[in-house]
Protein backbone atom coordinates (compact mmCIF):
# COMPACT_ATOMS: atom_id res chain seq x y z
CA UNK A 1 0.00 0.00 0.00
CA UNK A 2 1.65 3.73 -0.99
CA UNK A 3 1.70 6.56 1.68
CA UNK A 4 -0.70 8.50 0.09
CA UNK A 5 -3.16 5.34 0.54
CA UNK A 6 -2.04 4.65 4.02
CA UNK A 7 -2.73 8.27 4.65
CA UNK A 8 -5.89 8.66 3.25
CA UNK A 9 -7.19 5.63 5.09
CA UNK A 10 -5.58 6.80 8.59
CA UNK A 11 -7.46 9.89 8.00
CA UNK A 12 -10.79 8.56 7.15
CA UNK A 13 -10.20 6.55 10.54
CA UNK A 14 -8.95 9.44 12.94
CA UNK A 15 -10.99 11.11 15.20
CA UNK A 16 -11.04 14.87 16.13
CA UNK A 17 -10.95 18.07 14.32
CA UNK A 18 -10.27 18.33 10.51
CA UNK A 19 -7.24 20.52 10.85
CA UNK A 20 -5.84 18.83 13.99
CA UNK A 21 -2.07 17.59 13.38
CA UNK A 22 -1.15 14.56 11.73
CA UNK A 23 1.55 13.38 12.95
CA UNK A 24 1.82 14.56 16.94
CA UNK A 25 3.62 12.97 20.92
CA UNK A 26 1.92 9.81 22.72
CA UNK A 27 0.67 13.02 24.36
CA UNK A 28 -0.89 14.51 21.64
CA UNK A 29 1.35 17.46 21.24
CA UNK A 30 3.21 19.01 18.39
CA UNK A 31 6.56 16.62 17.39
CA UNK A 32 9.67 18.71 18.43
CA UNK A 33 12.34 19.22 15.96
CA UNK A 34 14.60 16.68 18.00
CA UNK A 35 11.64 14.27 18.19
CA UNK A 36 11.47 14.20 14.82
CA UNK A 37 15.53 13.53 14.24
CA UNK A 38 15.23 10.78 16.66
CA UNK A 39 12.32 8.79 14.45
CA UNK A 40 14.35 9.21 11.42
CA UNK A 41 17.14 8.28 13.25
CA UNK A 42 15.59 4.76 14.31
CA UNK A 43 14.07 3.90 10.81
CA UNK A 44 17.37 5.10 9.22
CA UNK A 45 18.48 2.01 11.57
CA UNK A 46 15.96 -0.60 10.67
CA UNK A 47 16.16 0.67 7.10
CA UNK A 48 20.06 -0.73 6.96
CA UNK A 49 19.09 -4.18 7.26
CA UNK A 50 17.47 -4.03 3.52
CA UNK A 51 19.98 -1.94 2.15
CA UNK A 52 23.20 -1.56 4.21
CA UNK A 53 24.58 1.28 1.76
CA UNK A 54 22.49 3.58 3.61
CA UNK A 55 25.42 3.07 6.54
CA UNK A 56 27.48 5.22 3.99
CA UNK A 57 24.78 8.40 3.38
CA UNK A 58 23.75 11.11 5.97
CA UNK A 59 20.27 10.61 6.57
CA UNK A 60 18.54 13.33 8.75
CA UNK A 61 15.07 15.26 8.70
CA UNK A 62 16.88 17.96 7.43
CA UNK A 63 18.26 16.11 4.31
CA UNK A 64 14.64 13.87 4.01
CA UNK A 65 13.06 17.66 3.48
CA UNK A 66 16.01 18.92 1.31
CA UNK A 67 15.58 15.99 -0.87
CA UNK A 68 11.87 16.33 -0.75
CA UNK A 69 12.35 20.22 -1.72
CA UNK A 70 14.42 19.28 -4.61
CA UNK A 71 11.66 16.58 -5.96
CA UNK A 72 9.03 19.03 -6.08
CA UNK A 73 11.00 21.38 -7.52
CA UNK A 74 12.30 19.10 -10.05
CA UNK A 75 8.30 18.32 -10.62
CA UNK A 76 7.88 21.86 -11.83
CA UNK A 77 6.21 22.45 -8.91
CA UNK A 78 5.98 26.41 -8.31
CA UNK A 79 8.37 27.51 -5.45
CA UNK A 80 6.16 29.52 -3.67
CA UNK A 81 4.08 26.44 -3.41
CA UNK A 82 7.23 24.94 -1.93
CA UNK A 83 8.04 27.08 0.44
CA UNK A 84 4.28 26.86 1.68
CA UNK A 85 4.92 22.75 2.19
CA UNK A 86 8.20 23.26 3.77
CA UNK A 87 6.40 25.90 6.24
CA UNK A 88 8.93 28.72 5.25
CA UNK A 89 7.47 31.92 6.18
CA UNK A 90 9.09 33.69 2.82
CA UNK A 91 9.33 32.44 -0.13
CA UNK A 92 12.97 33.98 -0.29
CA UNK A 93 14.08 31.11 2.46
CA UNK A 94 13.28 28.62 -0.53
CA UNK A 95 15.15 30.34 -3.42
CA UNK A 96 18.23 28.20 -1.87
CA UNK A 97 16.60 25.12 -3.67
CA UNK A 98 17.07 27.41 -6.95
CA UNK A 99 20.45 28.09 -6.40
CA UNK A 100 21.18 24.56 -5.53
CA UNK A 101 20.01 22.78 -8.79
CA UNK A 102 22.66 22.62 -10.99
CA UNK A 103 20.08 20.65 -13.63
CA UNK A 104 17.80 23.53 -13.61
CA UNK A 105 20.59 25.92 -14.27
CA UNK A 106 22.05 23.72 -17.36
CA UNK A 107 18.20 23.38 -18.41
CA UNK A 108 17.98 27.97 -18.73
CA UNK A 109 21.67 27.73 -20.00
CA UNK A 110 20.01 25.72 -22.81
CA UNK A 111 17.91 27.74 -23.60
CA UNK A 112 20.09 30.44 -24.37
CA UNK A 113 22.50 28.61 -26.55
CA UNK A 114 22.84 30.08 -29.84
CA UNK A 115 21.31 28.49 -32.85
CA UNK A 116 24.58 28.10 -34.93
CA UNK A 117 26.26 25.94 -31.70
CA UNK A 118 26.48 22.83 -31.22
CA UNK A 119 24.86 21.11 -27.71
CA UNK A 120 27.13 20.08 -25.13
CA UNK A 121 29.69 21.54 -22.62
CA UNK A 122 32.92 22.94 -23.17
CA UNK A 123 35.73 20.30 -23.14
CA UNK A 124 39.15 22.47 -22.85
CA UNK A 125 41.90 21.84 -24.86
CA UNK A 126 44.36 19.57 -23.35
CA UNK A 127 47.24 22.32 -23.53
CA UNK A 128 45.04 24.99 -21.77
CA UNK A 129 44.56 21.59 -18.65
CA UNK A 130 48.08 20.96 -18.55
CA UNK A 131 48.65 24.34 -17.65
CA UNK A 132 46.44 24.73 -15.06
CA UNK A 133 47.41 21.55 -13.78
CA UNK A 134 51.19 23.11 -13.55
CA UNK A 135 49.75 26.03 -11.29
Amino acid sequence: MSVVAMLRVWLSERVGPADDRLFTTRTGRILSRDALERRVAIYVVRAVHGCPSLCEKKITFHVLRHTAAMRLLHAGVDIAVIALWLGHEQVETTQIYLHADLALKEKALARTTPLNTSPGRYRPPDALLAFLEAL
